[in-house]
């Protein structure tokens, strides 16, 4: 799969949590983990059994205007408002890092502000942040992952993915 993904919370309310949702994000291949407003201790969360916060980049931003993100990364929020874009219709930037709001909250306006998207998850309530994450890592790796078709019935291996094919080398000259 092309690209990267980072995975964040703002204003981090329950550590354990967070541990759930960075171990998730390890597994997924998540590049980076950050908290915004808060700071995530690994051993106040003994569900990251990964450790993930040692085994990835891991920042702490003190505020939505110290975030710093890698070059064309963009920010996509995942709160559960008027305005957001489905889950299901959204198409992932293949760089992106995303960002929850705490367990009792919402993402801030001025993290909205700073987002380049907003998605939310078609539930009829909020969820857990960790389980909204995971939900949202698993789309992703869907919808960039290059897979066949889906089983017809649980006996059925579904279709195999299609190979991969190499281009023709391009030479580039330097245009004066």
């Amino acid at each position: 799969m092309r690209g990267y993904f980072g995975i964040g919370v703002e204003r981090l309310s329950k550590p354990m949590n967070a541990g759930n949702l960075f171990r998730s994000a390890q597994a997924f291949g998540a590049g980076f983990l950050f908290t915004v407003e808060g700071s995530y201790r690994q051993r106040q969360a003994s569900s990251d059994t990964s450790r993930s916060t040692h085994q990835l980049p891991y920042y702490e931003f003190d505020d939505v205007a110290s975030m710093v993100l890698p070059e064309r990364c963009q920010l996509v929020g995942i709160e559960l408002i008027d305005g957001a874009v489905n889950l299901p219709t959204f198409k992932h930037p293949v760089r992106a890092a995303y960002v929850l709001g705490p367990e009792r909250g919402s993402l801030s306006p001025e993290m909205l502000a700073h987002c380049d998207h907003v998605i939310k998850i078609p539930t009829a309530f909020c969820i857990n942040v960790a389980t909204a994450g995971a939900i949202v890592l698993y789309d992703r790796t869907v919808s960039l992952g290059r897979f066949g078709q889906r089983a017809t019935f649980s006996r059925n291996a579904g279709e195999p993915t299609t190979p991969h094919v190499q281009g023709a080398q391009k030479f580039r000259t330097k245009q004066d």
